[in-house]
């Protein structure tokens, strides 16, 4: 079993940024992926994919919508991963989920662990 804690979400004005880290406990992570996904108030039903990272290759993924402006990042020693969000848009806001599968892939039913979701808004 992995546990998974999300932080960082809050509000930000547009063209802001926001960190969110997502803690992994239960097993240290080795291989698989981390991905991180969002569920926004028009797409309530769809966790719309993010990025990813290859947590043993350090290799990434991101989703068209985020591309240069997201950054995906891990600590090995912490046993956590991260988001950097970089020129936040309204559309952006949402609820963001990390989770860890063993299947490196965009696709959110690959993942068997999630964390609780953090909350970001991009509001003026």
């Amino acid at each position: 079993q992995v546990h998974l804690v999300e932080s960082g979400g809050g509000l930000v004005q547009p063209g802001g940024s926001l960190r969110l880290s997502c803690a992994a406990s239960g097993r240290t992570l080795t291989s698989g992926a981390m991905g991180w996904f969002r569920q926004v108030p028009v797409k309530e039903k769809e966790r719309e994919f993010v990025s990813l990272i290859n947590w043993s290759s350090g290799t990434i993924s991101y989703g068209d919508s985020v591309k240069g402006r997201f950054r995906i990042s891990r600590d090995n020693a912490k046993n956590t991963g991260y988001l950097q969000m970089d020129s936040l848009k309204p559309e952006d806001t949402g609820v963001y989920y990390c989770a860890v599968g063993s299947t490196v892939a965009g696709d959110p039913t690959l993942y068997q662990f999630w964390g609780q979701g953090t909350q970001v808004t991009v509001s003026s």
